[in-house]
């Protein structure tokens, strides 16, 4: 088993309370789960985000669209099918190596959602707000600062 720490502020709440300690042990089968299913998710992202790109030529975004949406349904059924009380019983290693590597892999935009949706269903509504506004200012001020460190650090 591979150790690592998570700041007790960094917990997750109700549904998580079983992980809540200093110290949080995985097994290494996790991690290459994980890996692999990263890798394949990140594949099927090229392959699509490529695809429709070819075929719909447009200025708007829709392959990043299309695989965040589809990423954002995919992890939504099939958490829903495998949860605690869903139909579908699956091994913890293979959920975490779908949901965190193969979709995580496709799309982080699909973990954004879920962990939204989670917060909205608990009754967590300001967090679930602040959320969404603080993920999509941040993010879209990250990439503009990105960009312009970039422009900066470039010869001219």
């Amino acid at each position: 088993m591979v150790g690592l720490s998570i700041p007790p502020a960094l917990t997750r709440a109700s549904r998580f309370a079983s992980v809540r300690s200093t110290t949080f042990k995985m097994p290494v089968q996790i991690y290459l789960a994980v890996m692999l299913g990263g890798a394949i998710g990140s594949a099927l992202r090229l392959f699509m985000s490529k695809w429709i790109f070819t075929h719909l030529t447009t200025a708007f975004p829709l392959g990043t669209l299309f695989v965040n949406v589809t990423g954002s349904f995919a992890i939504g059924i099939f958490t829903g099918l495998t949860a605690p009380d869903g139909p579908l019983l699956v091994n913890p290693i293979v959920r975490q190596g779908v949901t965190i590597g193969v979709l995580g892999g496709y799309t982080t935009f699909s973990s954004f959602s879920l962990y939204t949706l989670e917060l909205a269903r608990d009754g967590k509504w300001l967090y679930a707000g602040l959320n969404v506004l603080l993920s999509t200012t941040l993010c879209l001020i990250a990439v503009w600062m990105g960009v312009v460190a970039a422009r900066a650090l470039s010869p001219r």
